[in-house]
């Protein structure tokens, strides 16, 4: 079932789908980053596969590479950035009720997009 759509900051496909679970891979270009957003009705488990970032849950940024993994629940604020050379490749597991790509609350985004 691999879907893949483009972003402005690089593109993501569904790689798994049902109920209560969706799996995406997500690729972020060098020097781009998500927006800064929050979800009402679902939870994240993010593990980064290649490349490095600079990741934010509310207040709180870590710095991630390869084989480490962040968990963001519910209505968190999060952002992950691509700091390295490198495509940055992380796998999204998302837990919840609804997987719209509607359910997301932007606080600040570079593309502006609302």
């Amino acid at each position: 079932m691999k879907t893949k759509e483009e972003r402005p900051w690089g593109w993501f496909e569904i790689l798994f789908e049902e109920a209560r679970l969706k799996i995406k891979r997500i690729m972020v270009k060098p020097g781009k980053r998500l927006s800064l957003q929050s979800h009402e009705r679902r939870a994240e488990n993010w593990v980064i596969i290649q490349g490095q970032a600079l990741f934010t849950l509310d207040e709180k940024t870590i710095r991630m590479g390869p084989r480490q993994a962040v968990f963001i629940p519910e209505k968190a604020k999060h952002r992950i950035e691509n700091t390295g050379q490198e495509d940055l490749v992380f796998v999204e597991v998302q837990t919840g009720t609804y997987f719209g790509e509607d359910d997301i609350t932007r606080f600040q985004d570079d593309f502006d997009r609302v």
